[in-house]
């Protein structure tokens, strides 16, 4: 694809626009029927079960961006196994599309053009949702996050913590170990049912599309918690297609949720011991937490969840999700900013100040600094309207006893990388540090005797280190293809590693975010993939359950690799 074509590609993606003339040498962006499609794309082969169409795939930050791939709405898990055996027979590549909120190419790689891959919307196909008995729910992997927690909902279930956007796939959320923020407060007794852990940690069966060599057929099987296989389908990262899961699920829970813009960053995060309103005092406190930090200023927005049976005294009530209106598009005035700080850089501590200044004004205007309503409702907050940023991320697993060092010792040096940026004329990072803490998946939070740890999964625990109970969420934020931010990264994972690997704490890279840096950007470390994260995936684990052997298993499931991308052949060869 020439360079002008991918940037209007680019451009009109970021712009929402649908289909673009056909006589006038521009991209469809949207829907083209297979009819339409003779001259835009190589013909399919034979038998296809359905009727495919073009449509471009662009990730949630716009920085993924492919050519027009064949697309097909499932059909259902028949549908899928049908599907299966034809990208056998024709060497086609398989790949599950969600809603595409996702930074890493787990799916298909930024700039595929014209590739043997079909990809499968899942949104169309897999979307049954059923209780079974009071405590499990089965659920289609094409499902979205928020509608599953209103069913749930409405027979008085709900999960202990969950990511903040709704419109996410259950299939995609359990692929790469989805998590909230919480771990339990000071005296709380977790609930039967509930897990601090990963979504992931929730699931007591699924059922996959796997290779099956008596037949000589990919066919769909089930999988219990206790079987060995799926301690690597339970955080695939892609290299599985998952078609239906059982999570157990736990009371629904009342929450008040709290902002607060008046606490500063220094005295969040200072020193163990430092007393005041540290980090690890709103954990005792309340369990719930979530810093949003924007660069070069000084009170970030904290948000803190606590369980309230009873409406407290002036918390204002909420019946629906998404309250926070005002960080739609993170700020309407502020719309035309993002061009500004690639134009001129120095500008970012600006701009910077401009969006905290948009979550006070906001929080204020909206009466939202004090809400209080189930679980679903004050915890899901990120719509697609929100302001799309690219984000690294990382989990370091310690004690809670660490929790307060760790980020101490995080904002030290983050404090310092940015200012000597910044001496030099340099502005890397627009975006804010998103830091919150979950626990580590405990297998029998899914109430199944024998269940298997998810193996690849950020949150798994670690056997030899009991006392490891915590892990902490590092996301920096900044906008595509903003100057120097790779080199930063680069250097902060480099940090990350040498300073939380080394037997105090452990580490390990978010797979939905950003990882693996060099100055040419993310996912491009040989180092970090094929050495540092496998290693960080089997140190202290029980041999047989490693990352070397969640590999095989998915090997085994999968021989032919029809579920693969170029990123999955390097981090799971």
């Amino acid at each position: 694809m020439s360079i002008a074509r991918r940037t209007f590609l680019r451009s009109a993606a970021a712009a929402g626009l649908s289909t673009m003339a056909a006589g006038s040498g521009w991209i469809p962006v949207g829907r083209v029927e297979a009819s339409q499609a003779a001259a835009l794309a190589p013909p399919l082969p034979p038998g296809l079960p359905g009727s495919a169409y073009l449509q471009v795939f662009r990730n949630w930050a716009g920085d993924i961006v492919t050519d027009r791939l064949w697309t097909i709405d499932c059909g259902g898990e028949n549908h899928v196994v049908q599907l299966a055996n034809w990208a056998h027979a024709n060497g086609f590549a398989l790949r599950p599309r969600g809603y595409m909120h996702n930074w890493s190419p787990l799916t298909v790689a930024d700039g595929t053009k014209d590739e043997k891959v079909l990809l499968v919307n899942v949104r169309t196909g897999l979307t049954g949702v059923r209780m079974q008995g009071s405590e499990t729910v089965r659920v289609g992997t094409g499902v979205s996050l928020e509608p599953l927690l209103l069913q749930v909902e409405l027979v008085g279930r709900g999960l202990a913590h969950h990511p903040a956007p709704g419109d996410i796939t259950i299939g995609g959320a359990l692929a790469i170990g989805a998590h909230g923020t919480a771990v339990p407060a000071r005296g709380e007794r977790p609930a039967s049912g509930h897990s601090f852990g990963s979504m992931s940690n929730l699931v007591t069966s699924l059922r996959a599309v796997v290779w099956d060599p008596a037949t000589n057929a990919y066919v769909a099987r089930e999988f219990g918690r206790a079987q060995r296989e799926i301690g690597a389908l339970l955080v695939h990262v892609g290299r599985a297609f998952i078609t239906e899961v059982t999570l157990r699920v736990g009371p629904r829970q009342q929450l008040r949720c709290q902002s607060f813009v008046n606490v500063p960053i220094s005295e969040l995060l200072a020193a163990p011991g430092s007393g005041g309103r540290t980090v690890s005092s709103y954990l005792d406190r309340s369990g719930r937490m979530e810093i949003i930090w924007f660069p070069f200023t000084t009170n970030p927005w904290l948000k803190v969840w606590t369980i309230s049976p009873l409406p407290p005294l002036g918390s204002i009530p909420v019946l629906s999700p998404y309250n926070y209106t005002f960080a739609d598009g993170l700020f309407g005035f502020l719309l035309e900013s993002p061009r500004s700080v690639y134009d001129n850089p120095a500008g970012t501590p600006a701009y910077s100040r401009k969006q905290a200044d948009g979550v006070r004004l906001g929080l204020l205007s909206s009466a939202t600094s004090d809400i209080y309503g189930w679980g679903r409702n004050v915890m899901l907050y990120v719509r697609p309207s929100t302001m799309r940023v690219t984000a690294n991320g990382y989990a370091v697993l310690c004690s809670r006893a660490d929790v307060q060092w760790v980020l101490n010792t995080f904002y030290a040096y983050y404090s310092q990388a940015l200012t000597q940026y910044a001496n030099g004329g340099r502005y890397p990072v627009n975006g804010p540090v998103e830091i919150r803490v979950t626990g580590v998946d405990n297998p029998a939070d899914s109430g199944v005797a024998g269940a298997q740890d998810p193996w690849l999964a950020p949150t798994r625990r670690r056997p030899d280190r009991p006392d490891w109970d915590c892990a902490v969420w590092l996301d920096l934020l900044t906008l595509p293809h903003t100057p120097n931010h790779a080199p930063f990264y680069a250097q902060l994972e480099q940090w990350l590693f040498a300073t939380f690997d080394t037997g105090r704490t452990g580490i390990r890279v978010e797979w939905s975010k950003g990882w693996a840096y060099t100055h040419s950007g993310a996912y491009t470390s040989g180092d970090m993939i094929g050495g540092r994260i496998p290693a960080s995936l089997s140190t202290g684990q029980p041999g047989g359950t490693q990352h070397a052997d969640a590999a095989a298993v998915l090997d085994q499931l999968d021989p032919h690799r029809i579920y693969t991308s170029p990123l999955l052949d390097r981090l799971l060869p």
